[in-house]
């Protein structure tokens, strides 16, 4: 006789943004056979709008969408197995404040940049069995990059429902030092608007040079496309890759020495640091009541 499967984890969403749509659709459209099967069993959005366009993209199967946490509560989809809190840093106090009587024994998973565990279990009237988050937009199109980090309160089954429900959007990779969060959120959460940049001005170079915006466009995102899947799967590090394209006296060397002219790097590195600076000031603001 075949084993019987186990039940599905159940979780809900408060906030029900783009990335909250994109976890929905990941937990849709990649069921992990190895493990247990995670269930939305409900979404929070105050704006009707949103829940609108919620109800209509995911129909079949109807989700069920909620504009407050009484209605969620009062559904049932507030006892669940995680709760997922994707919503504004700068909303999160007062959401953690109002979802504090509901939790139960759920696994809270947050994706709120800065906001630190402590804060969060704080504004949870106490309650630690948190994971926090950090994904990025690629989450968007089903190839995200994710942070994880775990509070001392939290069990290994709490990591991994966080884990199964972040690797429905892409990849994952855990931290052991809160801090550290901070530094991803600079280099993977905030590095897409780094790379759109980059896009920006080549696109905008090779317009300038004569070519349509469009053919401009194309030839900038598939280099981009290239050159990242070539460097994920290459054995070589990036700076051997840059090497192996740099012919002495070429035109990639022309480009790079005037990249080293302006200090592009230099530029580069310190956006990053910025971000990450950022970041930590985002999780001061918060612990200050």
């Amino acid at each position: 006789m075949k084993p019987l499967a186990p039940p599905a984890q159940r979780i809900c969403l408060i906030g029900g943004g783009n990335m909250a749509g994109a976890l929905i659709g990941g937990l849709g459209a990649n069921p992990q056979s190895d493990t247990t099967a995670i269930v939305v069993a409900g979404v929070v959005e105050t704006s009707a709008q949103r829940r609108s366009e919620l109800s209509a993209q995911f129909a079949a199967p109807a989700l069920p969408v909620f504009g407050s946490l009484g209605e969620a509560e009062q559904a049932g989809a507030l006892a669940v197995d995680a709760i997922v809190l994707a919503v504004k840093p700068q909303q999160l106090r007062a959401v953690a404040q109002a979802l504090a009587p509901h939790i139960g024994q759920a696994t809270v998973v947050s994706i709120a940049a800065g906001i630190r565990t402590t804060d969060l279990s704080r504004w949870l009237s106490g309650y630690a069995r948190i994971v926090r988050a950090m994904p990025n937009t690629p989450a968007l199109v089903g190839a995200g990059m994710t942070g994880l980090f775990s509070g001392p309160a939290t069990t290994p089954a709490d990591r991994d429902l966080a884990q199964r429900i972040m690797a429905a959007v892409g990849e994952t990779l855990w931290v052991s030092v809160e801090r550290d969060l901070d530094t991803v959120t600079a280099l993977s959460g905030s590095g897409p608007a780094y790379v759109f940049y980059w896009m920006e001005a080549m696109i905008a170079a090779g317009t300038r040079l004569g070519l349509p915006p469009a053919t401009a466009q194309e030839l900038t995102i598939a280099t981009f496309r290239g050159a990242a899947k070539l460097a994920a799967e290459s054995t070589e590090s990036p700076a051997r890759l840059r090497e192996q394209v740099t012919s002495p006296g070429g035109t990639t060397a022309a480009a790079l020495s005037m990249q080293a002219n302006h200090g592009v790097a230099a530029g580069i590195e310190a956006a990053v640091e910025a971000a990450f600076q950022r970041a930590g000031e985002l999780g001061d603001q918060a612990s200050v009541d």
